[in-house]
């Protein structure tokens, strides 16, 4: 069964911005689940089914929109990398 694709727009109107809310950081609506932890645990090599598991209240979209949301601030923003000479492999 092939998968779903979203728009965008739509991922990211689960994203809320409340400063009365996580000290103004990005959540999932309706949550008080910042985008920077589910990006942090996909980033340590959990997977979207570990993170469902783990947070119940969350669905695949959440996740995806999470992802989207992270995509979209690094076309705005950079964060400085050490700049290595040599290729690591790991």
């Amino acid at each position: 069964m092939p998968q779903r694709r979203y728009s965008k727009n739509r991922l990211l109107d689960r994203i809320s911005i409340n400063p009365n809310v996580c000290f103004g950081k990005p959540c999932i609506r309706g949550t008080r689940i910042w985008v920077s932890l589910i990006l942090d645990f996909l980033a340590s090599g959990a997977t979207i089914a570990e993170l469902l598991e783990e947070y119940p209240q969350l669905t695949r979209e959440d996740i995806l929109a999470a992802i989207s949301y992270g995509a979209e601030m690094s076309r705005e923003r950079y964060v400085e990398i050490a700049f290595d000479d040599e290729v690591q492999t790991g």
